[in-house]
Parts: structure tokens; C-alpha cells; sequence
């Protein structure tokens, strides 16, 4: 369940399209330390894949979990080193 993931950070790109949401996404977990997780929030619906494409190819981060609201996309990304 996600309401059981502790987010170090939110990172807000509601109302922003492809490919802001992973560039964005990206520049905020290097911010982050190794174990930390990061929330994101976005409207854009290709962010689901977007956001997973990202994480499957980056050996850095490991996508948690996405879920999928009426409005907004919770995705928890964590860094792994």
C-alpha cells in the first residue's frame, strides 16, 4: 500500500506533459541519498509509463509503486545508489 511509503521529498509536476515529468523526476532523486524515496505527483497520463520506462532502464532507482487517482498519478521512486 502505498499511504505505507515514507517519501524524503514530493516533487509537484502536475500540469506538465511528457517528458518534463521524468526529466524533473530524475533531477530530484540525484538530490536525494541512496535508500531515500521520492513522491511524485502528475496529471499527465503517460507519466505511468514514462516514469516506469525511466526506472527499468536506470540502475540508480527502483519504482515502488504508482497509483493511479482521478485526477493525479502518485509515483514512489527510490534511489538505490
Amino acid at each position: 500500500m502505498s499511504s505505507t511509503i515514507d517519501a524524503a521529498e514530493t516533487l509537484d509536476v502536475k500540469g506538465k506533459n511528457c517528458p518534463m515529468p521524468v526529466v524533473e523526476t530524475k533531477q530530484a532523486v540525484d538530490d536525494l541519498g541512496a535508500g531515500e524515496v521520492l513522491e511524485v505527483l502528475a496529471t499527465d497520463p503517460g507519466s505511468v509509463n514514462d516514469i516506469a520506462g525511466w526506472a527499468s532502464s536506470t540502475a540508480e532507482v527502483e519504482l515502488l509503486d504508482q497509483v493511479e487517482g482521478e485526477e493525479v498519478y502518485r509515483h514512489y521512486v527510490e534511489r538505490t545508489a
